[in-house]
């Protein structure tokens, strides 16, 4: 977060960090022209240049490395002196970025970070979702959520919300063209909708029942990589679909998708809010996690 009179040193550490000065412009809440002239003033009145500029990257000159490795310590000291201060407050102030599945984020986003906005007018939540997991640490977060068993070891982790589990859906069209599985490897005889990970691979359906467990790279003429397609595919009868219970509830209660082998996916760790270890906690995260364990006691 940038405060008052330290934005030309908020810039230039945003932009070394990421290599790029429109990313830099997006973490700090600025145009990239406004960020643009603050690093350019500053290089003027220390007279070096402290990046190296193409059409295509950017990277820190030798005077630019020197200078980042002595400022962004001495950085860090003032915004935690900054954030002890803001813990006085009788509400918390600020800008908190958070990192978050695509899953995770619509769950919590009504339960959790409308009611924070609402509570704490003064805080801005910046709420970023995306498939891979990151180093939340070096790409500048406050905090990520993602499932209990994808958390890192070296982090914090605040468990909330219920066990996750995953359904195997297809329409009312898809089943009165095709019998509906029995066991799970029946599905080898169907269409399915594969589903690419942020890596690259495809993802292999899995199933527990009584001790059993099975991986299925399912067969299927049609691959996506982004949940709300494949529930929208599965509506329109294109084959059975592997989502997360949470969001194809609506559409089952209302008919528009059949549910099957229910017996066979068992819950799984549910999600956790995590943030690196520290000896300050900045006001506006202990805020959310207070807001998480109230929104817990209260399910």
């Amino acid at each position: 977060m940038h405060k008052s009179g330290l934005i030309e040193l908020e810039a230039i550490i945003a932009v070394a960090r990421r290599g790029s000065f429109r990313a830099a412009a997006v973490e700090l809440g600025m145009s990239p022209t406004a960020l643009s002239h603050a690093v350019a003033g500053l290089e003027t009145r220390l007279g070096v240049r402290l990046f190296n500029r193409t059409t295509r990257s950017v990277s820190l000159s030798a005077a630019g490395e020197q200078f980042v490795a002595t400022v962004a310590p001495a950085l860090s000291d003032i915004n935690g002196a900054m954030e002890a201060v803001n813990s006085h407050r009788d509400t918390p102030a600020g800008v908190l970025r958070i990192n978050s599945s695509v899953g995770a984020a619509r769950q919590i986003l009504t339960p959790i970070v409308l009611e924070y906005l609402k509570r704490y007018p003064d805080m801005r939540l910046d709420l970023v979702t995306e498939g891979r997991m990151i180093d939340i640490v070096a790409d500048s977060f406050d905090a990520g959520i993602r499932t209990a068993d994808t958390v890192p070891k070296d982090m914090i982790a605040v468990p909330f919300g219920p066990p996750l589990r995953y359904a195997v859906v297809g329409s009312p069209a898809y089943f009165e063209a095709h019998p509906k599985p029995g066991k799970p490897q029946d599905l080898m005889q169907h269409c399915c909708i594969r589903a690419r990970l942020p890596s690259g691979s495809l993802y292999r359906w899995e199933f527990e029942k009584q001790g059993e467990v099975l991986t299925l790279d399912v067969p299927g003429s049609l691959t996506l990589d982004e949940p709300t397609l494949i529930l929208e595919a599965a509506r329109e009868g294109a084959g059975l679909a592997y989502l997360s219970e949470w969001s194809t509830a609506a559409d089952i209660a209302a008919g528009r998708l059949a549910r099957i082998l229910e017996d066979w996916t068992p819950a799984l760790p549910g999600l956790c809010l995590y943030y690196p270890s520290r000896r300050l906690l900045p006001a506006g995260l202990r805020a959310l996690i207070d807001l998480i364990h109230e929104v817990g006691r209260h399910r």
